[in-house]
């Protein structure tokens, strides 16, 4: 049994005993410290909190367990139940609400749940709001209602289709010209909610054809729910028959967003960002943000269309720190995340096909075409494995000072930039590891510089 606190949530394993697993003592107890921050700090003038999950089998019972817990402190609840992490994220907003609560682990397998918890712009807490949370569990400084204090409760099934709304809303979708293109679309939504929201997504943009695969909402989960190539055989295997012109492919809470090519190719999830950005900036001008271990492809494009590129620390909310800060029109990170702020300030799927199609209806490209109009980067991901005793600080330091002639980021680790690639360290919190991604022109250019830096990294440890 797992349980994970850090500063983005709660997340663990279903079932244990109390303090071993996401069970109902301590989902009780993360509730009530989200709910007595929230008072403390929200800025609005509502007593309403917005709750949405995936459709994991526990998903019902860690639903009533918050829902209970927050009437218990007061707060008026709207559940809005099946709902990805970006509807949620919206339902916040629109709702004019106080803050929200994800229930999914987004990309864990089946065993695990999580809260991931909102503020009043539905946006994700930030790293001291997340550290006052876990401090206030701790000393579990909270007080309940009192009877005639207790919060209400009204559920709320329309977010889907506010979703879809503001998405078809937006100024660079073009329904016209993705209904005119007629393409055949494949879905695999890994038995959750994008299996709802999706398909209705698509007939309202147009797309007449639709190949559907996993799309029951059952969370009984047909492969691992992380939309890596490793995982994703059968949706490959069905777009090598030729029935669809491209495919997409969601994780259980529809943040993230890989593509497969017409001929049953993976467009590889570091390009969905990078091509979703060349949209926007061919028609929007302004700065692109990713995160340090995103690919160098987005910010080629950006300067292709004379604007600046910025790198953030690894995490959403960092991304959307980074972006508000320098005022991106795009950005997002290379695992398929998409944050588009003319819809809002999240991970978002459904922008990301809607914006995708319209591009691709534009261009008049195949799937596969399109792919091969950006540069082509390779990214290698290994770790390096130390002892509890060592001091992986210092090591990253003496790096650091090793390559002290070429470009330097030390915000996250730290990334030494080449002329030609890069390598990226980051070392783990939660074990002795240091995550080694590298990028370059090939694969075998990208393993060696990333297995050069490895053992200078086992040298220095010695």
């Amino acid at each position: 049994m797992t349980l994970i606190k850090s500063i983005s949530g709660i997340r663990g394993t279903i079932g244990g005993g109390a303090g071993e697993g996401l069970n109902p003592l301590d989902i009780v107890k993360f509730t009530s410290a989200y709910a007595t921050l929230i008072r403390k700090t929200c800025t609005v003038k509502s007593n309403k909190i917005v709750v949405g999950r995936d459709a994991r089998i526990s998903g019902e019972m860690v639903k009533n367990v918050v829902v209970g817990t927050l009437m218990g402190m007061g707060w008026d609840v709207v559940d809005i139940d099946l709902a990805s992490t970006p509807t949620t994220e919206l339902a916040v907003t629109m709702e004019g609400a106080s803050g929200g609560i994800i229930l999914t682990a987004s990309h864990n397998p089946k065993q695990w749940n999580a809260l991931k918890l909102l503020n009043e712009k539905g946006e994700f807490l930030n790293a001291a709001e997340g550290q006052e949370v876990l401090r206030i569990a701790a000393a579990e400084e909270f007080d309940y209602a009192e009877v005639d204090q207790l919060g209400s409760y009204r559920q709320d099934l329309s977010y889907n289709q506010k979703h879809i709304d503001s998405v078809l809303a937006l100024d660079l979708v073009d329904v016209e010209a993705i209904r005119k293109a007629n393409f055949r679309v494949a879905i695999d939504c890994v038995n959750s909610v994008g299996g709802i929201i999706l398909p209705q997504l698509l007939e309202q943009l147009g797309v007449q054809h639709v190949e559907k695969l996993y799309c029951e909402p059952t969370g009984n989960f047909q492969h691992n729910p992380e939309p890596l190539e490793k995982n994703l055989g059968d949706i490959m295997n069905l777009m090598k028959g030729g029935k669809a012109d491209v495919a997409f492919v969601v994780d259980p809470d529809v943040d993230r967003l890989a593509m497969i090519c017409e001929d049953g190719k993976m467009y590889g999830e570091e390009y969905t960002l990078v091509t979703v950005a060349d949209y926007v900036l061919k028609h929007t001008p302004g700065n692109t943000v990713s995160n340090l271990s995103s690919t160098r492809a987005l910010r080629d494009v950006t300067r292709k269309y004379g604007q600046e590129y910025y790198a953030s620390a690894v995490g959403e909310v960092n991304v959307t720190t980074k972006m508000k800060e320098v005022g991106a029109v795009i950005g997002g990170e290379g695992n398929g995340g998409v944050i588009y702020p003319a819809s809002h300030y999240g991970r978002d799927a459904l922008v990301g096909i809607a914006l995708f199609l319209s591009h691709l209806a534009h261009e008049g490209k195949k799937v596969s075409e399109l792919r091969a109009s950006y540069p082509a980067y390779f990214m290698a991901k290994n770790r390096v494995d130390l002892t509890p005793e060592t001091d992986v600080d210092a090591i990253l330091a003496k790096v650091k000072e090793l390559y002290k002639n070429e470009e330097i980021n030390d915000i996250d680790g730290v990334k030494i930039d080449f002329p030609d690639k890069w390598v990226h360290l980051r070392k783990s919190n939660t074990e002795p590891i240091i995550r080694v991604y590298s990028e370059a022109a090939t694969p075998e250019a990208a393993e060696e510089i990333g297995q050069q830096i490895m053992k200078v990294i086992e040298e220095l440890a010695k």
